[in-house]
């Protein structure tokens, strides 16, 4: 007998690496992805959503209903990530028109009338700020049974990359993710110090300008750009493609080690709000974990499962 498919919501500000997110989960059999919400991240809102439209156009699957979230975080301004992104927030190669338009409800009502309605509990697939998966907790507290756990790519265990001490996502709403931590929903957490693993290097993008179809030669051309933006702000060689490994870890689960902690969210300091403090050494004892961090991955098993999948999608497409 086959086993059950994960019902998936994939929370997103695309972006390069979440469009390559988008396209992973869509080629996995394993996954049942239940629908898109939107957030400013990347870049504003409106251009996160246009980006997952055309993302799935790409992929052949107007049928993916997506719906429009926040544009701003639950306190302060919007900070966006255009300087890595380009002005589109996914700029590069020409993509495709959408092949439908965004619901006609918010993100939170669309979150909810999901949840409501399914027969098992949701897994929630962060890749941008927590804004939307905030609301929702904080708005329906009694859907918390109903979310099977939320992973996310957000955090490190060690340096960041936004500021010197905090990651992209994490410093643009730690206010929403202190809501995901302490709320009690079971919670992964995918840092840079695991993303970091996952480097387009040059025979990986190789293998993607290879493929015979328009998938493909995309997603390398997409690593052109985020590569060069990489590059030139923090002098990497190949850029980390940080987004899938949250996907990936649903696809094959031995892919990453992960090693269970207390994890909290700097919401006050100067230098470093929106900082992740990852207890991996017990030195608050009195503070039972709360998350399971990524360790280490298998880079060359990763960007096997995602370089076969983006083929076998792009073939069907």
């Amino acid at each position: 007998m086959a086993s059950a498919r994960t019902p998936v919501l994939l929370d997103c500000d695309p972006g390069h690496d979440d469009a390559v997110a988008i396209l992973l989960a869509l080629a996995a059999p394993s996954i049942d992805l239940l629908g898109i919400t939107t957030t400013f991240g990347n870049c504003s809102v409106e251009d996160a959503t246009r980006n997952a439209l055309r993302v799935l156009a790409l992929a052949g699957r107007g049928d993916i209903q997506v719906a429009v979230g926040a544009a701003a975080p639950l306190a302060g301004e919007a900070a966006l990530g255009n300087y890595v992104h380009g002005v589109s927030g996914l700029d590069g190669p020409e993509l495709p028109e959408p092949l439908s338009t965004p619901v006609d409800q918010s993100a939170l009502q669309f979150q909810v009338d999901l949840l409501e309605s399914a027969h098992s509990p949701v897994t929630i697939v962060a890749t941008g700020p927590m804004t939307n998966i905030g609301l929702l907790l904080t708005q329906r507290p009694d859907l918390i049974s109903k979310v099977d756990e939320v992973i996310f790519m957000g955090g490190s265990t060690s340096r960041g990359n936004h500021t010197p001490t905090a990651e992209f996502n994490t410093h643009s709403d730690p206010e929403a993710l202190d809501v995901v931590l302490t709320s009690g929903v079971p919670v992964r957490m995918v840092g840079l110090n695991l993303t970091h693993q996952a480097l387009a290097t040059p025979e990986v993008v190789q293998r993607m300008s290879a493929m015979e179809h328009r998938v493909g030669q995309v997603c390398a051309e997409w690593m052109g750009f985020f590569g060069d933006s990489y590059q030139r702000l923090w002098e990497f060689d190949a850029p980390p493609v940080h987004d899938p490994c949250t996907v990936a870890a649903l696809i094959e689960p031995a892919l990453i080690e992960w090693r269970e902690a207390f994890v909290a969210v700097e919401l006050e300091g100067r230098w470093t709000r929106g900082t992740t403090v990852v207890d991996l050494y017990q030195r608050y004892p009195e503070m039972d974990p709360n998350a399971f961090v990524a360790m280490t991955l298998d880079a060359t098993a990763y960007w096997d499962l995602v370089l076969q999948s983006l083929d076998t999608l792009g073939g069907a497409a």
